[in-house]
């Protein structure tokens, strides 16, 4: 079957997962990705990961996290601008 390239994004992202717990070197992981990028098969795919062990799923982050990440990003723009109000007014009136 020939391979999509959400099918070599997803195996690029695994072996960059394998290369930061350390699994593969940095030169190890360009080679790979070279390979990935060349393969035509879902075969050709699996012989880049084929010594590796199976990762987990990862989890898509929560709606929570999304809320929580927008109030911190609202927060601190509106300190921001506080912060540009307060040094207008004081260079205004000094």
């Amino acid at each position: 079957m020939r391979a999509s390239d959400e099918d070599r994004e997803r195996v690029i992202a695994a072996l960059h997962r394998h290369t930061e717990a350390g699994r593969l070197t940095l030169d190890e992981f360009a080679e790979r990705v070279g390979t990935v990028y060349a393969a035509k098969t879902i075969d050709d795919l699996r012989a880049a990961t084929v010594d590796l062990p199976v990762l987990a799923p990862v989890a898509a982050p929560s709606g929570a996290a999304t809320s929580n990440e927008r109030q911190l990003l609202l927060t601190f723009l509106l300190a921001v601008v506080a912060v540009v109000l307060v040094g207008t007014a004081y260079a205004l009136f000094n």
